[in-house]
């Protein structure tokens, strides 16, 4: 092998390998973002293309959407309630130049901006707001966060606040409330059946004092009902009942008066 057949072997390893730093795949959801000589030169991808190993440097995009885990943090409500608080974030790239140019590290800046935020809006909040009005929370930081990010080119597209952990006295606390709200309504509901069955038993009432004989035989009735128990009897002193008692005696001085004519 002479001197020119190395030169040649030489220069062919030379192009290969610059061809192979030179060429660059990127998938469908990814950019890049190509520097010359530290200056911005333009948006790559996707598919082939190629660049100058020695002038140019590229950084890569991911377009997804990803998903940033919001650490639990301490959040102290309006009405001085401490809860742990965690969320998900939902944000995707929508514009790589701002991505790269005008924030470092995009995802670490949208995850501390995500955890201020959140500690900010909820401890605005009663800790019944912070319980059952999520999705409007949820509304709410997503607003924020997208206007807040808009110009890092960033979407946030959805904030979800996963869980609320309540100390221990506070679950106690609402565990009572609970059960006292459960003795309120057992007790108006009973309230209101005394007033229909009060209702009821004015109308009937009404009925008894249109037919006398009506309220006669309910009496009567209910008389008989008490005996059938063998139980003892108590009449009223009523106007009914002292008509009972006369007839009852009426009937007694009939029979005493009949025995004492047998006699005779």
């Amino acid at each position: 092998m002479t001197w020119l057949d190395g030169l040649i072997i030489f220069i062919i390893l030379i192009v290969a390998v610059f061809l192979l730093l030179a060429i660059k795949v990127l998938r469908e959801y990814e950019r890049a973002v190509k520097f010359r000589l530290g200056r911005y030169a333009g948006i790559k991808g996707p598919g082939i293309f190629l660049i100058n190993p020695i002038l140019d440097r590229i950084r890569k995009v991911d377009l997804r959407t990803i998903t940033l885990d919001v650490p639990k943090q301490r959040v102290v409500t309006r009405d001085n309630v401490s809860v742990n608080v965690d969320a998900v974030v939902y944000m995707r790239v929508v514009n790589p130049n701002d991505a790269i140019l005008k924030v470092e590290h995009y995802i670490v800046a949208t995850s501390l901006l995500a955890q201020t935020t959140l500690r900010d809006v909820l401890g605005q909040r009663d800790l019944d707001e912070l319980l059952t009005k999520r999705d409007e929370l949820n509304v709410g930081i997503q607003k924020i966060l997208d206007e807040a990010t808009d110009a890092w080119g960033i979407k946030v597209s959805s904030v979800t606040i996963r869980d609320v952990s309540l100390p221990e006295e506070m679950l106690r606390a609402i565990a009572k409330q609970a059960e006292a709200e459960r003795e309120r309504r057992s007790r108006v509901i009973m309230a209101q059946g005394e007033f229909e069955a009060a209702k009821k038993m004015a109308e009937a009432a009404k009925q008894y004092r249109a037919d006398p004989a009506a309220l006669r035989l309910r009496e009567l009735q209910t008389l008989t009902e008490i005996a059938r128990e063998k139980n003892m009897i108590v009449v009223s002193p009523t106007q009914l009942g002292t008509q009972l008692g006369e007839v009852l005696g009426l009937a007694s001085t009939v029979q005493r008066r009949r025995r004492e004519s047998k006699k005779k």
